[in-house]
């Protein structure tokens, strides 16, 4: 597939003009283009069970001995990925904020930051993660990032 970009100043709205041989062809961009995306999901467990988890669902996931466990508000799933996969391929609202726990930023309702630690509190959840120091200033810099400050 050819893709040409233009800019012009005059145009008030982006406008997107497809060309192709057929009109099969330019419906199935089209509805490619305007098909809604459905959400990412994450391959989970409970019990025996694979469960399709979406990632906004997603309040925290922490390594408990060899064990990963998934998080939500009401729920605790297992994954059998690693970790420092799951770092590498979550999208930009996740973020690791210890050794053993990425948290889901969009989640985050509070922070309370003490001498030896950080205790992060999430939204519709009595669920609380610690956040290490090292972690603590970059937590800080990205929720602001999310909220516009």
């Amino acid at each position: 597939m050819k893709v040409t970009v233009e800019t012009d100043p005059q145009l008030d709205e982006p406008e997107l003009i497809i060309r192709a041989k057929d009109q099969a062809a330019a419906e199935a961009v089209r509805n490619a283009l305007t098909a809604p995306t459905a959400a990412p999901t994450l391959p989970v467990f409970q019990d025996t069970v694979e469960r399709f988890l979406p990632l906004p669902a997603i309040l925290f996931i922490e390594t408990e001995g060899r064990t990963l466990q998934v998080h939500t508000p009401d729920d605790i799933f297992t994954s059998k990925q690693k970790l420092y996969e799951l770092a590498e391929s979550l999208p930009g609202s996740f973020m690791q904020v210890a050794k053993s726990v990425i948290i889901n930023l969009n989640q985050v309702a509070s922070i309370n930051r003490s001498l030896s630690d950080c205790l992060v509190e999430f939204q519709n959840s009595h669920k609380q993660v610690y956040a290490s120091r090292r972690y603590y200033k970059a937590l800080v810099e990205r929720l602001n990032e999310m909220r516009g400050l």
